[in-house]
Parts: structure tokens; sequence; C-alpha cells
């Protein structure tokens, strides 16, 4: 946390000690200052502290971006020089396998961000090393328990979904897939895999091939829309 970061939002009532420090505090700033989202949601409303209020600016230290309450829900006022306004990313290198009909989650391929805006995007970008042996190994684009990504164009079809057979190579799957989760909660974006009855579904192995592997990945970005 920063020397300028606050946790609260006080009002200050009849009578009541104004402290030199939480006068410098707010001649420094001008705005609140905040760590995180987190630290900023919890700020305001309490006992003591100011309501929330159409108009309301802040400072974030997470992200560097200053942001204003339009009544309902957070939006990012600047910058507005990049569209990025955070990254987050994970990276598998070790495999994972399943013999389960129904979905699964990839241990290890998930991340998780926190949007600083509802009105932000997310842009997805990811990649699966996917293999199966007999039958069909397949994986689906999740948030949280969401499929992401659904084709519309056959009733049970989904387009982030792939199939790999071959004992000996795996399928690169890659989806790049701009999402809109229109929250300012912590959103977790992940794979889910299954197998066909009979096979073992596998991320970055090979059941004939043990001399070497692959990797996968999921990187996020919230962008401004």
């Amino acid at each position: 946390m920063g020397a300028n970061a606050q946790t609260e939002v006080p009002t200050f009532t009849a009578a009541q000690v104004l402290t030199a420090d939480q006068m410098n505090n707010s001649a420094r700033t001008g705005v609140p200052v905040f760590a995180t989202t987190v630290t900023r949601d919890a700020a305001f409303g309490g006992a003591g502290e100011k309501t929330l209020a159409q108009g309301q600016l802040c400072y974030l230290e997470s992200t560097n971006v200053v942001q204003y309450y339009n009544g309902s829900a957070w939006a990012t006022l600047a910058p507005t020089t990049s569209a990025v306004v955070q990254v987050q990313s994970t990276f598998l290198g070790t495999d994972f396998t399943t013999t389960s009909t129904s979905y699964v989650d990839v241990t290890g391929l998930s991340v998780s961000i926190t949007p600083t805006s509802a009105s932000n995007k997310v842009l997805v970008l990811c990649g699966a090393a996917l293999s199966a042996g007999a039958g069909r190994g397949n994986l689906q684009l999740v948030r949280g328990s969401t499929d992401i990504a659904i084709s519309t164009g056959f009733a049970t079809s989904n387009q982030t979904s792939a199939a790999a057979e071959s004992n000996y190579m795996s399928q690169y799957v890659g989806i790049a897939f701009l999402d809109s989760p229109a929250t300012t909660s912590a959103t977790t974006y992940k794979f889910k895999l299954k197998a066909d009855a009979g096979t073992t579904a596998r991320i970055n192995s090979q059941a004939g091939a043990t001399a070497h592997g692959n990797v996968s990945t999921i990187t996020v970005m919230e962008v401004l829309p």
C-alpha cells in the first residue's frame, strides 16, 4: 500500500476533532487513493464514512487509473491513451489427464482478474496442447462456471470445444475471445476438459510419447471499451 492510500473516506460531524494527518492526506491527493478495488469498495457507506454517490472520484494504485462513480458502477476515467488496463497470465508446463466423461477443471490452467470497471472488456488469449488416445478429448473455455464463446449455429455445439485423437501427437487449441464480464469482482477464466468413454484426455502430454511434452497458457487483459 502506497503512502497516500486510504482505507476509508470519513464524514466529519459537528465538534469532531480534525487531525493534521487527515488534512494532509486530503491535501496531498485531491481524490481518495486506494490500493485495490477491494479497499475502494470497503471505504464507503460504513459508520463514519461517506455515502458513495454519483460523481465520486478515486485513484487505484493496483492499476494506476482514475475512476468515477456514475451512480451504479465505477468507470475508468483515465488513462485513455492505452486500451490495456491490466494483464494477468498463467502458464502450465506439467501434464494433466482425465478419464471423466463430464467436464472437469484443468488443474493449474486458470487465471483470475479483477476488472476496475464493470463497463470494461476482458480479452482472453489462450492455448492448450490437447491429446487423447482411442477416443476424443474435448476442451471448453469457461468464465467462472459459464461457458463463453458459444457457437449459435448448432444446437449442441460449442465452438470452444475441440477434439484430438492420437497417441503420439497433441493438437494445439488456440482461442481469442473478447469477453464482457460486467463486474468489478474477481473473475476466473479457465479450461475444462472431458474424455470420450474408454479413453484418457491429456493436456501437455501424449500417451505414446514420454520423452517430450508441451505447454499451455491463458492470458487475460482488461481493456477499455
